[in-house]
Formats: structure tokens, sequence, C-alpha cells
């Protein structure tokens, strides 16, 4: 029944993760009928796309503070009343600069739960189960991604205005994450160190981890400095140098991440494929193709990061991504047009990551940090994987008309290679340790 209760509370917060998902995906099938309805010149028609991404930096940036100030299920109660207002906004929205303001909050809902939600789960998780219930995280992204293509779909046949159903659906999901947020607890380590509130965390505590939860609760005092003569000093910043370790691991884990060329692939799918030869109808074929792939390998992923670890499924994941990243390469080298090899590395190299740096990345940094800076190194790992989303996202269609496919995906690949040497150089492994032991073991080594 305990571990029960644990698991509902996860799979409440993952709700954010499928609205962000969503929110991030849903405009594809929206954005040329938005277009035309408002007869947006190209500027503006980039704008429009790119200005939930916009948010998505600010959140992602300032998505710490309330996640201090007010903990984290006030912070997750904000954003979903962000996805509320947002798909109803936009849905509903007269003019453009209305649209794009209410676009704009869906960003900062998507920012501010990529920061907020990995820390509540990796909080309230016991340590032998962390990485899959953190995983649900990014299971809920993937299925969200999927489910808006779908629903895009189903949706696309409702005549000129059908784009605002699109947009407007998500008010549904939305409301039901608002509802559900209400009857999850508090993190029982933002109350002990933020408020001082052992009286409600120790409730909580009893709840994850029955047979030991005094001693959890002394670690997570003892790691705080609480009682200790030679307490660490609580002001100092994430920066101030005690922190290097993980704020190394989550920059670097973060780079690369984006620049494996993941989010180049998931928005420019179609046009990668009509490089390689293919025509124009592929692309709806592609899309789908990708959010299959992706879903069916995230879900085989965090089934495993809990038994093998996640150096293992990073040392796994570096090596695919190598290889189908170089035979992409080689492929357009080769001028090798037509025919399905594109596709297929393509494919190859989404199940790659999904089953490494996609499962693995909102686990690992919601673990390294030490309690007392998790929602600010949380923050600095988020916002380095959003800025360099956007940079690639930009400079993506520029790379290949000048450079060509060959020189852009081998740029990924030796990425890639990299990364394979952090993993098996310098990534610590945290799977079956407290959030306390890891903060031990990285702070101190």
């Amino acid at each position: 029944m305990k571990k029960k209760s644990v698991l509902a509370w996860s799979m409440v917060v993952a709700l954010g993760g499928f609205l962000f998902g969503f929110d991030t995906a849903v405009i594809s099938g929206a954005e040329k009928s938005i277009q035309q309805f408002w007869s947006l010149s190209v500027f503006q028609h980039g704008l429009t796309i790119s200005i939930a991404l916009i948010g998505t930096v600010v959140g992602s940036l300032l998505g710490s503070k309330p996640s201090d100030t007010f903990g984290r299920k006030y912070t997750l109660a904000f954003v979903a009343v962000a996805y509320l207002l947002s798909s109803l906004g936009t849905a509903l929205a007269d003019n453009w600069y209305l649209f794009l303001a209410f676009r704009f909050l869906g960003g900062l809902g998507v920012g501010t739960s990529s920061v907020t939600a990995p820390i509540y789960i990796s909080e309230v998780s016991p340590a032998e189960k962390r990485g899959q219930l953190v995983g649900l995280f990014q299971f809920n992204v993937v299925l969200g991604i999927l489910i808006s293509y779908l629903s895009n779909y189903l949706l696309s046949q409702g005549g000129e205005h059908s784009w605002r159903w699109m947009l407007g659906v998500q008010a549904v999901p939305s409301l039901v994450f608002l509802i559900l947020i209400r009857f999850i607890p508090e993190s029982p380590r933002w109350l002990i160190l933020k408020k001082g509130d052992v009286k409600r965390a120790l409730e909580t505590l009893k709840i994850i981890n029955p047979l030991n939860y005094s001693e959890e609760l002394l670690a997570i005092q003892k790691s705080d400095g609480l009682g200790k003569a030679e307490s660490k000093d609580k002001s100092a910043g994430l920066f101030s140098g005690q922190y290097n370790v993980p704020v190394m691991l989550a920059v670097v884990f973060a780079f690369f991440n984006q620049v494996s060329g993941i989010n180049a692939i998931i928005y420019y799918a179609p046009r990668i494929f009509e490089m390689a030869g293919l025509g124009a109808h592929s692309s709806l074929l592609s899309t789908v193709g990708i959010g299959v792939i992706n879903f069916i390998f995230t879900l085989i992923a965090i089934n495993f990061i809990d038994r093998v670890g996640r150096r293992v499924l990073m040392l796994i994941g570096s090596v695919g991504l190598i290889t189908s990243l170089f035979l992409v390469a080689f492929t357009f080298y080769f001028h090798i047009q037509g025919g399905l090899s594109i596709p297929i590395f393509i494919m190859l190299f989404i199940a790659f990551f999904a089953f490494s740096q996609g499962a693995v990345i909102w686990v690992f940094i919601s673990e390294i940090f030490p309690n007392q800076v998790r929602a600010k190194g949380q923050t600095l790992g988020s916002s380095t994987h959003w800025i360099m989303a956007a940079l690639i996202a930009f400079y993506f269609p520029y790379l290949t008309e000048t450079l060509g496919g060959a020189v852009t995906f081998f740029f990924f690949g030796t990425m890639m290679v990299l990364q394979l040497i952090f993993v098996w150089r310098v990534m610590p492994e945290t799977k079956g340790r407290s959030l306390e032991q890891i903060e031990s073991n990285i702070i101190t080594h």
C-alpha cells in the first residue's frame, strides 16, 4: 500500500510531463492553418512557432525560484494553471498578439515543469525505484508527443477552425492535472530544509520508507549540516565552488543531450527524409514512426534503469548513437538517394536515444545535486538543455544547406564519441543510492 502511494504521487506529477510533450508537439498540426488564418509573414510565422520555446527557456531559468520559495507542490499547481490557460487562450484568441502571449505562457509551464517535476519525484522516491519513477516523467513526455500527433490527425477534419480544437483539447488533461495535484503531499526534503517542518515531513517519510524513515530523516538533516558544529554555509551559491562537480556533470550531460541532434531530427524529420530523396508524402509517416519508436524504447529504458544503472544505458546508447549517426553521414556523403536507408538509420538513432539520453537525463540531473541546491541545479541542467535545443533547432537548416547532410551528421556523431568518453571516464553511477549518499560521494570525490 505504501509503495502504491508513492507510485500514485509520481504518476500524478508525471502528468506534467504528458502536458509538456503535448504542448510542445501540438503546434506541428496547427501551424499552417494559423499562418493562413492571420496571414502571417515568414518572420511572424517563425515567431509563432518559436515563442513557446522562448517561454520554455525562461521557465527553465526561473524554475528554481518558485520551487524553493513556495514548494514543489504549489509550483506544479502553477504549471497546471499555465497549461490550462494556455490551451484555452490559444484556442479562443481573437488576435495574433494574444495568441503569442498564451503560447509563451504554455512555454513557461513546460520550462518550469522540466525543473520541478523531476525534483519532486526524485525527492519522494525510494532509492531502489527512483530511476524508474523519475523515468515516468520522460515516458509521459514521449506519450504526450505521440497523443498530440494522434489528436491532431483526428481533429484535422474539423474545418478551417480545427486548429482551435487541436490546441484547446489540452485543457482537459490540464484540468485533471490541476485537480490531482491537490492530493499529493509536499516534498519531505523541501519541508525539512526550506521550512523546518519536520512533523509534516516525517508523515510522508513514513509512507516512503516505513522501515527506516527515522534514519532517512537524520540523513536529510545531516546533509544540510543541521545539528553539526561544522555546518556548511547554507548561503553558498550554486557556483561558490563546493558544487563544481555536480555543476559540471549537469551542464556537460545536458549539452551532449542536444548536440546528439535529437531536436533537429524531431523538428526536421520530413526535411531530412526529403534531403535523402524521399517524397514529401513521407512526412506524416515519419513523425508517427518516430513517435512510436520513441515511446517503445522509452518504456523499455525505464524498466531497465534501476536494474542495470544509468551508466550502462548511457554506454549502450552512446555506441548506438555513434553508429546510427555515422551511417546517416556516410549515406549522405556517398549520395545514396531514395530507398529506406536514411529512415531506418534515423529510427535506429531514435531507439538508442530513447533508451539512453532520453530516459536518463531528467533522472540523473535530479539526483546529483545536494538537497540544499537541488532546484537551482535542476534549473541549470534544464536551462542548458533548452538553450542548446533552441540553438540546434535554429541553426540546423542553415548547417544542412551550407555544409550538407554528411558534415552535419558527422558533427553530431563526433559529439557522441566525446559523450561516450565522458560516460566511460567521468559519469558516476547513482542507481540504488539515497540522494544523501549520492551527495556524499559526488561532493567529497
